[in-house]
């Protein structure tokens, strides 16, 4: 077995010293977080060389894009990072309303802002939660797994979906907020502040947690910037660059929230980074909830929006609309157009060539994941085995992301 494997990923572990051995990490296994595989090289308790090995989850979404018309992509997007699906979708319309020029009414950017802030903390709940459990801490994850289950409620009430929310349209969104929604989005950011603390003592601060993290997996900041690291990845290996604030889009640049930045880059620093970002897209939540301006929840834009139906069904000019779209699809003028926004990962760019027509001429997709994991040998060389667990899992690789 070892030979095949060997010969299968070339020379360099085909003459393995006296006493290595290569293991798989992945592409079945718990702790790999999607399907991934990792041949990696050990003398006795320590890796000595590592291959990266994905494409297991490839679906040919940049392809299917170009088939899709430009509302139908979402639900490709829907299943790129599928623990935080909101902020792929915004960013998505962000870019076919840049390339069409839609202004959009403010009451559409408040309810964008707050629920990607509601998904940047369900996103980092999952990693911080699954990094304990891959430690064997499971206590914490539990503790703050309600939390994010209400927020799964609110999004299954404005969208009607849970995980794949599908959310927005190019032009505004679906359908208007719900009666309770600040309410409700002000009860969860109530329990939501004290559960935070409560994890982090309960797991931040725990012994044995520090000792598997604190220097584990680390990354210099000029090496972070050099494999084109982003989002708190980078952030911890002390760079402080954040889309929202270096490139505002939305609000971004409205509201008051500080970018937190760790020293060394290790596990334990990603960590913390995240930890501190949860609490400040709280802070921006409660900045934005009570001032969700009155008005429309979409753009005057009857070539790109679908009427309501009930308008559909008593109006010739609104039926010509909604047959239009539906029949020829959304008309983006030539060009070239790309816009980036802030995931829960890092940055997440769309490339976007049109030819005028209603599905895009190429589409690329600029995946945070992508981007890091390709520094996954380095990040683990010379530590222990046990040691890349705890690295894989606060880089956060979604394995949807990664092979998009």
């Amino acid at each position: 077995m070892y030979e095949k494997t060997a010969e299968h990923f070339g020379k360099k572990f085909k003459d393995l010293p006296e006493g290595h051995l290569l293991v798989n990490l992945g592409p079945s296994h718990p702790a790999t977080h999607g399907i991934l595989q990792n041949v990696i090289q050990i003398d006795g308790e320590r890796v000595v060389d590592t291959e990266s090995v994905i494409g297991y989850v490839h679906r040919c979404f940049e392809k299917l894009g170009e088939r899709y018309d430009y509302n139908q992509f979402l639900v490709c997007t829907d299943r790129m990072n599928y623990v935080s699906t909101p902020l792929n979708n915004i960013g998505w319309i962000l870019t076919v309303e840049k390339m069409m020029q839609i202004q959009v009414p403010e009451r559409v950017t408040y309810v964008r802002m707050i629920i990607s802030e509601l998904s940047r903390i369900m996103d980092h709940i999952i990693c911080n939660g699954i990094m304990g459990v891959d430690l064997g801490a499971f206590s914490g994850l539990l503790h703050l797994f309600h939390h994010r289950e209400n927020i799964y409620q609110i999004l299954e009430k404005l969208t009607g979906a849970r995980l794949t929310t599908t959310f927005c349209r190019v032009g505004g969104m679906e359908r208007d907020i719900y009666p309770e929604f600040q309410s409700e989005i002000k009860t969860v950011i109530k329990g939501l502040k004290p559960a935070l603390d409560e994890f982090q003592d309960l797991l931040i601060r725990n012994k044995i947690f520090n000792e598997r993290t604190a220097g584990i997996g680390g990354l210099s900041a000029d090496r972070a910037i050099a494999y084109g690291f982003s989002g708190p990845n980078l952030r911890a290996a002390g760079v402080p660059w954040d889309v929202r604030k270096d490139d505002p889009y939305m609000f971004y640049d409205k509201v008051d929230f500080d970018i937190p930045v760790g020293e060394d880059g290790s596990a334990l620093d990603r960590t913390l980074v995240r930890m501190e970002e949860m609490r400040q897209s709280m802070r921006i939540i409660e900045q934005l909830i009570d001032g969700i301006p009155e008005g429309p929840y979409h753009a005057d834009v009857p070539h790109t929006f679908l009427p309501p139906k009930d308008r559909v069904y008593h109006n010739m000019e609104e039926l010509i609309y909604h047959f239009k779209i539906i029949m020829h699809g959304v008309k983006v003028p030539p060009g070239e157009y790309y816009m980036s926004t802030e995931a829960a990962n890092g940055e997440l760019g769309f490339y976007v060539v049109s030819e005028g027509e209603k599905s895009p001429w190429r589409v690329h997709v600029r995946r945070p994941c992508f981007w890091y994991y390709q520094a996954f040998p380095e990040l683990v060389k010379g530590g222990l085995l046990a040691d890349t667990i705890a690295t894989m899992s606060s880089l956060n690789v979604i394995a949807g992301e990664l092979d998009c």
